[in-house]
């Protein structure tokens, strides 16, 4: 563990609201209007900036959580806090500080910085836990609202329901902040220095990128912090787009979910390949030279044979969820390996990591987590290894693809559902209940239907996947045609 940093001379303004809040505290919190279905998604607390996520909720949150975190640690360390761009994200970090603070914790504010930073520097700085704000690769008008432990972890089911059911007023943590001590909250941008050497240090003294020219889309979001300068300190030719932070841009028709810009810089500049990251740069996706996707699907296959052929991968194992690609399985176990899929969600492939004591594994999205270095999906820590593989490899990440696998035809629609408790409980539609059967009877063993409410979005997924790509189309197309006029309308 590295010991915990000093302390800034002086509180942030943001702890200056601490006081002014406290008496709201000091006892049970006001009810509201929050909705029937569960607060907690498969990446925390999610929802659009004013309407779910309120300032005076954010503050709730900050003191209920800090105020069961901090009930089993009679020493608590402070609670480190991070945010992507969003412009709501100044907003819920003052009011989750207030919170906290009014809870008896310090915070260490970060400022902007990438998922993954809050959830190492948890860990380094003996820390009681981690609270990000971002809402991944949503649209700028959403916010979340994300934790960790100490551990560097996402936090436990239990402690989420924990922390839930305080915020509903169904239960009261056995101890409250019952002294005259009040938290502060101190601005440590300078702590984000740590991760980027923790980046660095795993492919040293070896790690020389000189001769590729790398495109990296920032997505006008946390990468901004800390992917230019990772990359340029490995010898690469380093081009950025979308590189400032710009709440009002985040995400919008660039980074992971919108490829095609990408596509185009990698092209134009004659690159030998590209990465896209999301707003908070947890994930990551690739483009090789031809212009072609690499998804998490060909990075876990193409980290996973370097692993295996150095002997450090467990029982050949590689931990994916139910949308990973048919073909990725296939290629993979005729190279003798195993793939197990999980449920959608990182939480869910971390746990089966633990349980089976793999290390690696991922999502198809570009989640990808690698137990020899981290315990959480982290988008910076993947490009960069997959960049050293390459060079390692000869520098062509096309060719790379050329000899690995052929992907099915898969095609994900995503289908608005604003109703949150009729997102949810989509499975009680017949007629999309009917339509999927219709689906998989017509397919027969040649595809697949998964349908799915998003854990992060107001949307419901449909994915067809299947040996011909006429089939993917059609299906795909009827089954969302009718989850939107039964459940969005």
């Amino acid at each position: 563990m590295v010991s915990s940093p000093v302390r800034s001379t002086g509180p942030s303004p943001l702890n200056q609201e601490g006081d002014h809040y406290a008496s709201v505290f000091s006892g049970r919190l006001g009810d509201r209007a929050l909705p029937n279905s569960p607060l907690f998604g498969t990446d925390g607390i999610r929802g659009q900036a004013g309407e779910l996520l309120t300032a005076p909720l954010a503050m709730e949150i900050g003191f209920w959580a800090g105020s069961i975190l901090r009930s089993s640690h009679p020493n608590p360390g402070p609670i480190i806090l991070g945010q992507d761009s969003r412009n709501s994200g100044p907003m819920l970090a003052s009011a989750l500080s207030a919170g906290l603070t009014s809870a008896g914790l310090d915070v260490w504010h970060l400022g902007l910085c990438p998922t993954p930073t809050v959830a190492y520097l948890a860990e380094r700085c003996n820390a009681l836990g981690g609270i990000m704000i971002s809402a991944s690769h949503n649209p700028p008008e959403d916010n979340g609202i994300k934790f960790f432990g100490g551990d560097g972890t996402k936090l436990s089911s239990g402690l989420q329901t924990a922390i839930e059911a305080a915020l509903r007023g169904q239960s009261v943590p056995a101890a409250l902040n019952q002294e005259s001590r009040w938290g502060q909250c101190y601005y440590r941008p300078e702590l984000v220095n740590r991760y980027i050497s923790f980046l660095h240090e795993p492919l040293q003294p070896s790690l020389d990128l000189s001769g590729l020219k790398i495109v990296l889309d920032l997505a006008w979001g946390s990468a901004t912090r800390v992917a230019e300068p990772v990359f340029q300190q490995t010898g690469a030719e380093v081009i950025a787009i979308h590189g400032s932070p710009d709440g009002d841009r985040i995400n919008v028709q660039c980074g992971s979910t919108h490829l095609e810009p990408l596509q185009a810089a990698v092209k134009t500049h004659q690159a030998d390949l590209g990465f896209a990251f999301d707003g908070d740069a947890d994930r990551v996706m690739a483009i090789d030279a031809e212009g072609r996707v690499v998804d998490g699907d060909y990075i876990l296959y193409l980290w996973g044979q370097h692993l295996q052929s150095q002997g450090r991968l467990p029982d050949n194992t590689l931990v994916s969820t139910v949308m990973a690609n048919l073909g990725f399985e296939r290629a993979w176990q005729k190279l003798g390996g195993r793939l197990v899929r999980t449920q959608v969600g990182d939480q869910y492939v971390h746990a089966e990591m633990v349980s089976r004591g793999a290390k690696l594994g991922g999502e198809q999205s570009g989640h990808i987590l690698c137990h020899h270095y981290s315990l959480t999906g982290d988008g910076m820590l993947t490009a960069l290894h997959l960049a050293s593989l390459v060079q390692g490899l000869g520098g062509s990440l096309a060719a790379l693809v050329e000899q690995s696998f052929q992907t099915y035809p898969q095609r994900l629609k995503n289908v608005r559902v604003a109703d949150r408790d009729r997102r949810l409980n989509w499975q009680d539609c017949e007629p999309v209940q009917a339509a999927i059967q219709a689906a998989e009877q017509a397919m027969g063993s040649e595809g697949r239907v998964l349908v799915r409410p998003s854990g992060t979005e107001p949307v419901i997924r449909v994915m067809v996947e299947a040996l011909h790509r006429e089939m993917v189309d059609h299906w795909s197309d009827h089954i969302a045609q009718v989850v939107g006029h039964h459940l969005a309308a």
